[in-house]
C-alpha cells in the first residue's frame, strides 16, 4: 500500500521534474554562468518556471540547504519556484521574486538532480493540502507535525530528512535536525506517524498542539 501511494507519487513527480529541470538548465546560456577572474561580468540569471516547493523549505539568508534545520523560517509548500543555472552543488532559483540558492551538501547518496526532483515538484501540493483533515492542514501550514500524519503529509510539513545510507524513507524512524547540533526523531507504524522524540523543548516546537 505504501509503495503504491506516497512513493509511487514521488517517483512520478521525480521523473517529470527531472526532465524539466535538466531542460531548463540546458537552456540557460553560457553567459549566465558565473564569470571567472578576468572574464566579463556574468549576465543576469535567466529563470524558467519549473514547479512548486514540495514542502515547507527551510532557509537561512539566501540559501535553502538539504540539511533542513527546523529552527529556520521556511518557504511554504506550493510556492512557485523558478530555476536558473545549476552546478554540482547548488541551483540558482527565484522564489516570490527573491533570488535564492538551493545548496546540496550531502552528495554521497544522490545527485543534485535527484535531490532537486524531490523538492521541486510538478504538481502544486496545495491542491492536496486543501483536502487534508483540518488538524493536519493547520499543522502543515504551521510547519509542525501531528500524530496520525502520513509520510507525505509530514514531508509537506517539515521537509525531507537528510538522506543517508542508514535512514530509509520507508523505514520506521526518521532523523531530523532542529539545528546543526540538535536532532529529533519521528517514528512510524506503516504510514502513520506515532511518536516524536528528542529534547523536550524541540518536541514542543515541532509538535502541533492545535489552535
Amino acid at each position: 500500500m505504501l509503495k503504491t501511494s506516497i512513493f509511487a507519487y514521488f517517483r512520478r513527480l521525480t521523473a517529470t521534474v527531472a526532465i524539466a529541470l535538466l531542460a531548463a538548465c540546458a537552456g540557460v546560456p553560457e553567459a549566465s554562468r558565473s564569470a571567472g577572474e578576468g572574464q566579463p561580468a556574468a549576465a543576469p540569471v535567466a529563470y524558467r518556471q519549473v514547479g512548486f516547493a514540495c514542502c515547507n523549505l527551510h532557509y537561512e539568508g539566501d540559501q535553502i540547504k538539504d540539511s533542513n534545520h527546523g529552527q529556520l523560517p521556511f518557504v511554504a509548500a506550493g510556492t512557485p519556484i523558478r530555476i536558473g543555472r545549476i552546478d554540482s552543488h547548488a541551483v540558482a532559483v527565484e522564489i516570490d521574486g527573491r533570488p535564492l540558492r538551493l545548496v546540496f551538501e550531502n552528495r554521497a547518496q544522490e545527485s543534485i538532480e535527484q535531490w532537486m526532483a524531490r523538492i521541486v515538484v510538478a504538481e502544486d501540493p496545495r491542491l492536496k493540502l486543501a483536502g487534508f483533515p483540518p488538524a493536519v492542514r493547520d499543522a502543515i501550514k504551521a510547519g509542525q507535525l501531528v500524530k496520525g500524519m502520513t509520510r507525505e503529509q509530514a514531508i509537506m510539513a517539515v521537509g525531507y530528512p537528510q538522506n543517508s545510507e542508514k535512514m530509509r524513507f520507508d523505514g520506521p524512524l526518521w532523523r531530523y535536525w532542529w539545528s546543526g547540533f540538535t536532532p529529533y526523531y519521528v517514528y512510524w507504524s506503516g504510514n502513520k506517524l506515532t511518536r516524536i522524540d528528542g529534547p523536550a523543548e524541540v518536541v514542543a516546537k515541532v509538535q502541533y498542539k492545535g489552535r
